[in-house]
């Protein structure tokens, strides 16, 4: 008797989780759903649904001046996510390996461009780019990109290097060698997971940056986001659907591949370790 009141209570647990994880996923993924269909939608002002095209998406390509945004956004993400990951690894080694002054205060102060509001960073960035003259367009983005971006990198990879063994990288220079073969040879690839996840990051978060960017963009350099805000004033067209649409898809198909390498390095470095014993 006991027994199938404690099963009882296990599936009415089992059910509510279920049905709890269903609402939430629901409440997340139902605009994006929403979205994606409306955007096959054969109404201009994509109100409620008349039939199933394509033509936006042909639009979209032919004579849409959109697609010109998405590609400065792109330029600026790829460019602040390359400097983001070089500037972020480095440092982190830094930070782990070597021991110098302020060393607490410079890990301290990571978290200033991550806690403060983004208005805050937009508005300091916009008062020193004046300052020393710096005039707004494409560098001035891919420089604040840079500067909200480096932190998350840091502290991925800082997390990365914490957990790594550092008698590998001993047992490199004691068979000669010295440290920058070794980092090269040894430690680099063994950051390749924490490389590939910072820089998923980067590229995330400049990509989808609106409040920054509308501070700092110029007349010729206004991103995608950018030009959505702005937009919504006036009322969005399907075509921004449909980018949205391709952009989704493109962000799934890179989880995927990045999934696909994270474990396709981690098998790599189990077979290595067994290959020692």
């Amino acid at each position: 008797m006991a027994s199938r009141k404690r099963e009882r209570r296990r599936f009415l647990g089992r059910t509510v989780s279920n049905v709890y994880a269903v609402l939430v996923y629901a409440f997340i993924y139902t605009p994006i759903a929403v979205m994606v269909a409306f955007s096959f939608n054969d109404q201009k002002m994509n109100y409620y649904w008349v039939g199933f095209t394509t033509r936006w998406y042909e639009k979209l390509f032919t004579d849409s001046s959109i697609v010109e945004y998405l590609w400065n956004s792109l330029y600026i993400a790829v460019m602040a996510t390359v400097f983001s990951v070089v500037i972020g690894t480095i440092g982190a080694v830094g930070l782990i390996r070597f021991e110098f002054r302020l060393k607490k205060l410079v890990n301290n102060s990571l978290y200033i461009p991550i806690v403060i509001p983004e208005i805050v960073l937009g508005m300091a960035l916009l008062m020193l780019y004046e300052v020393i003259r710096l005039p707004l367009g494409f560098t001035a983005i891919i420089l604040a990109h840079i500067t909200f971006c480096v932190p998350f990198v840091i502290i991925i990879m800082r997390g990365r290097l914490a957990g790594m063994d550092l008698s590998v990288e001993e047992a490199s220079m004691d068979l000669g060698a010295n440290m920058l073969v070794t980092f090269f040879r040894v430690t680099l690839p063994m950051l390749i997971p924490g490389i590939l996840s910072g820089a998923f990051m980067s590229f995330t978060l400049s990509i989808d940056d609106v409040i920054i960017s509308n501070f700092v963009a110029g007349p010729y350099s206004t991103t995608f986001p950018v030009k959505i805000l702005s937009l919504v004033k006036t009322g969005l067209s399907p075509e921004v659907n449909a980018l949205t649409t391709i952009m989704i898809a493109v962000i799934l198909l890179g989880l995927m591949v990045n999934s696909a390498v994270q474990a396709f390095l981690k098998k790599r470095s189990l077979t290595h370790i067994k290959s020692y014993f």
